[in-house]
């Protein structure tokens, strides 16, 4: 895939998942995922999908400031309905960092390796997400307000014009420059502005 340049500056993270040791899917169970993975998930690269990757990332970091973060060992509460808006694409990003899953997910093997309900929707609570450890209890609220990063006033006249086929080829590829730039804004220029990325201790 020939992604926007600005893919490989985002901080990636590495993780050891106990059933790809088992299963001898990778070596020590090490695995790494960078925004990349996120965007050939989704399909896509937009602010929910850049959101939902660094929000899961950074929740990890605090939740495992001394260690690698364990794959698998993660519930996610998710304040909207699954039906509701985009939480289904941002359930899909942070099942694939955490391992979390609902109803669905793997039901493990000899008991062990459970990540079926691991994730919960509709939640109670004040923030969007909610990561916590399975081993300790201790958990991370994490919310984001990425419309406090504009988009450049020209994006959405543009996306206009591309709905409707009434763009030109130059309209069409800088209405994707102007998208995919303010992805960038989001990740590396605010990536840790606590304005847009608000994470605390629960």
């Amino acid at each position: 895939m020939d992604s926007p340049a600005f893919f490989k500056r985002i901080p990636e993270i590495t993780l050891i998942d106990p059933l790809a040791d088992f299963l001898g899917s990778a070596e020590g169970g090490l695995v790494r995922y960078g925004y990349a993975d996120a965007v050939k998930l989704a399909g896509h690269s937009c602010p929910t999908v850049a959101s939902a990757y660094w929000l899961g990332v950074r929740a990890l970091q605090q939740l495992y400031p001394d260690a690698v973060p364990e794959r698998g060992g993660i519930a996610v509460d998710l304040r909207q309905t699954l039906e509701s808006g985009t939480t289904g694409v941002v359930a899909n990003v942070l099942g694939q960092l955490t391992g979390a899953a609902s109803s669905g997910g793997f039901a493990g093997t000899g008991g062990r390796f459970v990540r079926r309900n691991l994730m919960h929707f509709g939640v109670d609570m004040a923030f969007e997400m909610r990561f916590t450890r399975t081993d300790t209890g201790q958990a991370v609220l994490a919310q984001a307000h990425v419309q406090r990063v504009r988009a450049d006033p020209r994006t959405m006249p543009l996306m206009q014009a591309c709905l409707s086929g009434t763009a030109t080829a130059v309209q069409r590829q800088e209405f994707g420059q102007l998208w995919q730039a303010r992805v960038e804004q989001l990740l590396l220029v605010h990536g840790f502005d606590d304005a847009v990325f608000e994470l605390r201790p629960a």
